[in-house]
């Protein structure tokens, strides 16, 4: 089991391309050793893959709404190499934060795409969970070093209203104008159904007396089969490879990188529950160890306790003795929201506005009836890190879906605006760097590029 870290910011690409990278990650590991690398973009390469396969996949993704090439495909990949090859160059800096938040936003992603997270890993060929989110990793670090690339390539860029209005009416003559799907922005009050201190201390005092008896000669693989709450101790009894880029929780990482050879550490939390983790290996910047992960009970009692004090926020807010507002900022526990009235983030565009056609089914059903101005009624919920919880929804806006309007939709059009000015900012960008950037083609790729990346004069 991996640990999630809080999602924090969404990256700049969309889920076609991650897909794609995925294909092109499983692709290459596949294949390297037969074809070896047919494209070098700097000090970054293109292995052989199925071109088609990534296509394909973009093309049923979008349900036949982008059409893709076989060449602009692999134009795609080579831009994005390039752009990456030179946010080293530029000195951009990522955060093991920006990437474990890009990873688990992704996996919650795909989890919801495939009905498991089983199934994702098994769509995309790894051999578990870990394996998959290692080549997450990878693929997400790429990804924020080219959104930090591309903002700093953009820095400055901007358009003012008369760009706007002109991109606009370019639109409508060409009969282009975008339709914009329903939408609904939501705010929540979270109130957690939280341990007893005496569970806390249960859990504690068990897992000290595990590290005692593995001190002592017992065998941890056992233990951990035997006690571990993590799911996959069964399958490989706790083991597992960590490095400092590990899309590991913070404190996990902290722990791992603090022991010595064969030594146990004392029981320590996380945001999952309470581990002891014993050190076997040092492989360089590896270390290969085996840990147990302990989660405390939460009693029904306590889930009771929080469903009633939500209902007593509720009632009030709705008899007009506070307002949501005022309630969020007094008693909503969940730290994400709290601080922003409780407006809750669309995790995949990190604005506040959800399309309903792309949202969780479970949130979907909890939300579709709710109209404007009115509050769901209470709800249970719990993660994956085994919090439960119940919320609140207040319904601040919703929109039907309908052609663009430039008055109603002004944000939107200027976001589209802004969008193309960017990319044409990034094209121009590109040419100059394509020149001063080594690159090499395989001759097996016929494609006439946009962008003159065989650099023929």
């Amino acid at each position: 089991m991996q640990f999630k870290t809080k999602i924090l910011k969404s990256i700049n690409f969309p889920f076609f391309i991650l897909s794609m990278a995925l294909f092109v990650s499983t692709a290459q590991a596949q294949m390297n050793k037969i074809d070896g690398v047919d494209v070098v973009v700097g000090k970054n390469v293109v292995l052989s893959s199925d071109i088609a396969k990534f296509k394909l996949d973009i093309e049923q993704r979008s349900e036949g709404k982008i059409k893709i090439s076989d060449c602009e495909m692999l134009e795609q990949l080579m831009l994005q190499k390039l752009l990456s090859h030179h946010a080293v160059i530029d000195s951009m800096i990522v955060t093991d934060t920006e990437i474990n938040s890009a990873v688990e936003r992704n996996l919650a992603f795909f989890t919801q795409e495939y009905g498991s997270i089983e199934n994702v890993v098994k769509k995309y060929g790894f051999n578990d969970l870990n394996d998959l989110k290692t080549e997450l990793y990878g693929i997400e670090k790429e990804n924020a070093l080219v959104a930090k690339e591309q903002e700093f390539i953009n820095e400055g860029v901007d358009v003012t209203p008369e760009e706007v209005r002109i991109y606009f009416n370019g639109l409508k003559e060409k009969t282009e104008l975008p339709e914009f799907q329903a939408e609904i922005e939501m705010a929540q009050i979270v109130i957690y159904a939280k341990p007893t201190q005496e569970e806390n201390d249960r859990i504690i005092s068990k897992l000290s007396q595990l590290k005692k008896e593995i001190e002592a000669g017992a065998n941890f693989k056992i233990k951990a089969v035997l006690n571990s709450d993590d799911p996959t101790a069964a399958q490989n009894g706790g083991q597992m490879s960590v490095t400092k880029d590990s899309p590991f929780i913070k404190e996990f990482k902290e722990v791992a990188f603090s022991l010595d050879v064969n030594q146990v550490s004392e029981p320590f939390k996380t945001a999952f529950g309470y581990h002891i983790i014993k050190l076997h290996q040092v492989k360089g910047k590896t270390r290969i160890l085996s840990h147990i992960l302990m989660q405390p009970e939460i009693l029904d009692s306590k889930i009771t306790e929080a469903k009633e004090k939500i209902d007593n926020i509720r009632t009030d807010i709705i008899d007009g003795k506070i307002t949501f507002e005022e309630a969020v900022a007094l008693y909503s526990e969940d730290e994400d929201t709290k601080n922003s009235a409780g407006v809750i983030v669309n995790p995949y565009t990190n604005e506040t506005r959800f399309d309903l056609t792309r949202m969780d089914p479970s949130l979907y059903a909890r939300v579709i009836n709710t109209k404007k101005g009115e509050i769901t009624t209470p709800f249970y919920d719990e993660t994956q890190q085994n919090e439960k919880m119940y919320k609140i929804i207040y319904m601040k806006d919703r929109t039907l879906t309908h052609k663009a309007d430039l008055i109603n939709d002004y944000v939107k059009i200027q976001k589209l605006a802004l969008q193309k000015k960017k990319e044409e900012n990034i094209t121009k960008w590109s040419k100059n760097k394509i020149n001063d950037t080594y690159i090499k083609i395989s001759d097996k790729y016929k494609c006439e590029f946009k962008k003159n990346w065989r650099k023929v004069n």
